[in-house]
């Protein structure tokens, strides 16, 4: 992590009334809060979030600050102020900052409490990420939160033998040749595709993309390179199995696989380059506006099912209190006010059903079912208990001390990437031994 000095830390923190995207709302005189929100890609998405934040305003008598900030402006704004020991009051933490900074934030044990006794428990990653030392140190939210499902042209699929509508439709009952989803049938239309000319638009560089749609498929074959105890295992029947199934799924991915970055994926997919990627379904929403026609051919479907069972990548964001936050009641009826599911679903409704919430119990909004084209594109976007399917985050479960070392550094798909290099399958595991032997020692 970048080290930030005190005197700039004290600058960024002070200065948040100054940074883009800022909107106040005063409703009177009972205190001040101030937050930091998701920007979000999807206009319609900030729109309705101020929205809900003027409406709690004006409800609870609480001048409000908020500030939507960019995922790379929200780390360096979290640095800043755990460091300053001053800033907002309620902060937003992505992914693995709230283990980052759980020593310098509020347990929020009562908010869950409420919450999941309105809408129930929320899935075991919210809980992995969220919560440190026996408490919950952040409260999982939905907006910017998302699965890694596949999202494939359902024409090109066709032509290689996979007919996703068939498998995954968008009804209730679901099908019973879903089954057949699995990481053979993966490996067999990714050779097909590729040579058909469009490869699966899947990488294997160090960026979260890669590294997450790899996790899930090693977790599906039951492999963990570190267990739950901090020991290193990779060098196990199960990460061999792998591996040796990544070796041939490998040579049919793109020549520049190794050179991906978040982006890379949603552009051959756009360009009408690629049958399948990994990715919430913002590819088809770009389509959707600038390529119809290749919108209304985009089916979003579970990832495949392998030895171990079906994993699919969730990506969580959060919010969470500071310890020296200077109005804590005012951050905690603001936070469970924002996921009531009225409020969730409002804001999902906004973003075309980009944002999964947290909840279980909250995965029935009409939206996925509504948007299109085609109608039914979203219906198995997020995972419903018809899939069959678990909610997965690369690295774990491994102590979230060390998972977020192997993952910031992308080990798990820098090892595809030597297999694509021409390395052996013991090299690689020897190389993958000595890197997290390296993250769990220190």
């Amino acid at each position: 992590m970048k080290t930030v000095k005190r005197r700039t830390a004290l600058k960024l923190a002070g200065s948040a009334a100054a940074l883009p995207l800022v909107h106040i709302r005063t409703a009177g005189a009972a205190g001040k809060l101030t937050m930091v929100v998701p920007d979000h890609w999807v206009p319609d998405g900030n729109v309705a979030m101020r929205k809900q934040i003027e409406a709690f305003a004006e409800q609870n008598k609480v001048e409000v600050q908020a500030d939507f900030l960019t995922g790379p402006t929200v780390r360096q704004t979290l640095s800043a102020e755990a460091l300053a020991k001053t800033g907002h009051d309620v902060q937003v933490f992505p992914l693995w900052e709230v283990h980052n900074n759980a020593d310098f934030l509020d347990p929020v044990d009562d908010v869950m409490q409420g919450l999941t006794r309105k809408f129930g428990p929320t899935n075991e990653i919210c809980e992995y990420l969220g919560r440190s030392d026996s408490h919950w140190k952040a409260v999982p939210i939905s907006t910017m939160s998302l699965y890694y499902c596949a999202l494939g042209r359902i024409s090109v699929l066709k032509q290689a033998g996979l007919d996703i509508q068939a498998m995954y439709p968008a009804k209730p009952e679901g099908s019973p040749t879903a089954a057949d989803w699995n990481y053979d049938t993966f490996l067999k239309t990714a050779e097909a595709c590729h040579k058909l000319g469009m490869p699966f638009g899947i990488g294997l560089s160090t960026t979260g993309d890669c590294v997450n749609w790899v996790g899930q498929m090693f977790r599906s074959f039951g492999a963990e390179l570190i267990d739950k105890n901090g020991n290193v295992t990779v060098n196990s029947d199960a990460v061999r199995q792998v591996l040796e199934y990544s070796k041939k799924l490998v040579q049919f991915l793109p020549d520049n696989a190794v050179a991906y970055d978040d982006a890379s994926n949603n552009r051959a997919y756009i360009s009408g380059k690629s049958a399948l990627v990994f990715n919430p379904p913002s590819p088809w929403a770009v389509a959707r506006r600038d390529t119809p026609a290749l919108a209304d051919d985009t089916w979003t479907f579970p990832a495949p099912a392998g030895p171990a069972g079906r994993y699919e990548a969730y990506v969580t964001n959060f919010w969470g209190i500071w310890s020296f936050a200077k109005n804590k009641s005012a951050a905690k009826d603001f936070i469970a006010y924002m996921m009531q599911r009225d409020k969730v679903e409002e804001r999902c409704n906004a973003t075309i059903g980009y944002d999964i919430p947290p909840f279980g119990s909250m995965v029935d909004f009409p939206i996925w079912d509504k948007v299109g084209p085609p109608p039914g594109l979203c219906f198995n976007y997020p995972l419903r208990p018809i899939h069959k399917a678990h909610p997965y985050i690369a690295m774990s479960p491994a102590p979230p001390t060390i998972a977020v070392k192997a993952y910031n550094r992308g080990t798990i798909s820098t090892m595809l990437a030597r297999l694509h290099s021409g390395q052996s399958i013991p090299q690689v595991i020897t190389w993958a031994q000595d890197e997290l032997t390296g993250f769990a020692e220190r």
